[in-house]
């Protein structure tokens, strides 16, 4: 299955950090055209739908009121109340009007997550409007244009050559027909009632992904230093087209809190397709999440295609194709993938197809899914794949897994295991431990995924204390539990200068079948308890450890550990309250304005097709 993942851009590399997107061959290149023609297609037959009562008027409006300032996710307090269903109704389909055909005034802003800045100005508020047209300013922004036209049946327009069309970039070009307005090129592009601009403005404070939207006159301008603020500020606009019909005249300014924000799926233990990873990177896109993370591999199964190692492949299981599409669809949504191959434990899928590696006790017995990490052929078969992957994922990131080792959850690793003691030893001199052992495997696989640029994550049950073998100072911790063996508190590694991402298994772990204690977290549990300080049970740490730049987000993690608890179709609809609520919550550090009833229901309404 191809699914053509996004339209054409200038090759970019944006200061955001995002991964270098492949070159499009022409059979990629017709995918798109072709994909881009059909979008604009459907999105214009629903978009005129939902707006023929109002076109007609090319968005001018009656003016949406001059009111006072209203500031971030508390502006949502003046729109309607989750009783009023007719007006709900009304704003899911766009614009509507006042009884004698009048429009109705625009709320503030209502998005997910929330703004954290809106500033009400005096004057006519933006709505899509008939022959109104996204104008990019910059050759770099050309996808972000063309998407957001599709997406709301307008047309695209680039500065740079004054040419104009319809989202699929084939355009017949603007007759003006009945515009009058043929010979004015300012009128002519980004300039008129329902005109949208999108904008770069390289040295704009507030980080790669901060925004701005300044609404007057019945138009809109996004402006940001990155093509990734930009693109938040189109999925701001179309969230409060979805919502209450457009936004009202004044100014967004809006950044997230936290720089990663994310969802995690264990496509190991259950196949999950190349169209159901697609539906949710879409989803996560308009949540302004930016990380998808695949842990590819566990003891039940590996899921990806091999040519090193076609042997350890299980079936079913993604092709490397479909991994590509599901990468550079991302990309164009500022998504970056993050691969993991657990080691050196949950690897039994591997083991499998090589049983002379795996970890034996000392009578035989073949310990579950370990490795054993004292062979340096294991350590080449690991790196093999490695190797093998790192280029089909291009983002910045790899994730090493490290958790869960058995040999180091015996109450003597040294007792228990003799050989990997003296392995230790023979290595890392007198005194040295299986966690040494464990340590220097690790920092071996962290060498081999550096070699292709990678920054490495690894779970926090993989930084061991009192190892004589040190991890990575710069490796990331993705801090999951705090009932592993060598248990140590989020606080030690923030003392310890580490930087953590917050998975906390108490509101972010989505397991099937939920065995050993868990249940299914709510996202009304996560929008009124957690927050990214939560990194362990219920508890939060200091505030002077808390800030963005220690902990650097949180990721929402679906485990399959009884994998036919549930059916896709049902882990999507159950994540999907959840993913909003964590949106909210990595994207404005202040308490939510609404109410969970509330939040729910503008989640169902500014929720894609």
């Amino acid at each position: 299955m191809r699914f053509p993942p996004r339209s054409p851009r200038r090759p970019h590399h944006s200061p955001a950090g995002r991964h270098a997107r492949r070159s499009a061959g022409p059979p990629r290149a017709r995918r798109r055209a072709l994909y881009w023609t059909a979008a604009a297609a459907v999105a214009t037959a629903a978009v005129l739908l939902t707006l023929l009562p109002v076109l007609g008027d090319d968005g001018d409006g009656d003016g949406d009121g001059d009111g006072g300032p209203h500031r971030g996710a508390a502006a949502h307090r003046s729109a309607p109340g989750a009783g009023d269903e007719a007006d709900a109704g009304d704003r899911r389909a766009g614009p509507s009007r006042r009884a004698g055909g009048r429009q109705k005034p625009l709320p503030a802003p209502r998005t997910v997550p929330a703004v954290r800045s809106y500033e009400r100005a005096p004057g006519t508020g933006w709505r899509p409007a008939r022959r109104a047209r996204v104008v990019a300013e910059d050759g770099q922004l050309t996808d972000e244009a063309m998407r957001l036209a599709g997406e709301l049946g307008m047309r695209y327009a680039d500065d740079d050559s004054g040419g104009t069309g319809d989202a699929g970039g084939d355009g017949d070009g603007d007759s003006g027909e009945g515009d009058g307005d043929d010979g004015d090129r300012a009128t002519a592009l980004g300039h008129r009632a329902g005109d949208v601009r999108l904008r770069l403005a390289p040295h704009r404070a507030g980080g790669p992904e901060a925004y701005r939207i300044d609404v007057a006159d019945g138009r809109a301008t996004v402006t940001a230093a990155t093509d990734t603020g930009v693109f938040y500020g189109t999925r701001t606009l179309l969230q409060a087209v979805r919502a209450d019909g457009g936004v009202p005249a004044g100014r967004i300014d809006d950044r997230p809190d936290r720089p990663q924000r994310g969802f995690m799926v264990d496509i190991a233990r259950k196949h999950f397709s190349a169209a159901w990873l697609a539906d949710r990177v879409r989803e996560m896109a308009d949540l302004k999440l930016n990380q998808l993370h695949l842990h590819l591999s566990d003891d039940q199964a590996f899921r990806v295609e091999s040519a090193t190692h076609p042997e350890v492949v299980s079936d079913p299981h993604l092709t490397k194709a479909e991994v590509t599409d599901i990468v550079e669809l991302a990309a164009g949504l500022h998504i970056t993938v993050i691969p993991e191959i657990d080691s050196p434990g949950h690897l039994g899928a591997v083991l499998d197809a090589h049983p002379g590696l795996q970890l034996k006790t000392p009578e035989g017995r073949p310990v579950e899914g370990a490795i054993d990490i004292s062979k340096p052929r294991a350590a080449r078969l690991v790196d093999d794949l490695l190797k093998e992957y790192a280029p089909l994922f291009p983002g910045p990131y790899w994730h090493l897994g490290g958790d869960e080792y058995v040999a180091l959850m015996a109450s003597d690793p040294e007792a228990r295991y003799p050989h990997l003691a003296a392995a230790a030893r023979e290595r890392h001199g007198a005194g040295a431990a299986v966690a040494d052992l464990t340590a220097s495997w690790l920092n071996g696989r962290a060498d081999t995924v550096k070699e292709f640029g990678k920054k490495v994550k690894a779970w926090n049950d993989g930084f061991i204390p009192g190892a004589k073998v040190a991890p990575d100072r710069d490796r990331e911790v993705e801090y999951w539990t705090g009932k592993e063996a060598y248990a140590r508190d989020p606080q030690a590694f923030l003392e310890d200068g580490r930087r953590l991402v917050n998975l906390n298994d108490e509101y972010l772990y989505y397991v099937l079948g939920e065995p050993n204690d868990f249940t299914y977290p709510t996202g009304e549990r996560i929008y009124e308890e957690w927050t990214p300080a939560v990194l362990r049970g219920t508890r939060p740490v200091p505030r002077r450890l808390a800030g963005p730049e220690k902990v650097l987000g949180a990721r929402f993690a679906v485990w399959c550990d009884l994998a036919g608890a549930q059916t896709p179709k049902q882990v999507a609809e159950g994540v999907r309250l959840p993913l909003a609520a964590l949106a909210q919550k990595v994207w404005d550090p202040r308490k939510p304005a609404l109410a969970w009833g509330e939040f729910t229901e503008l989640a169902g309404a500014v929720r894609g097709g």
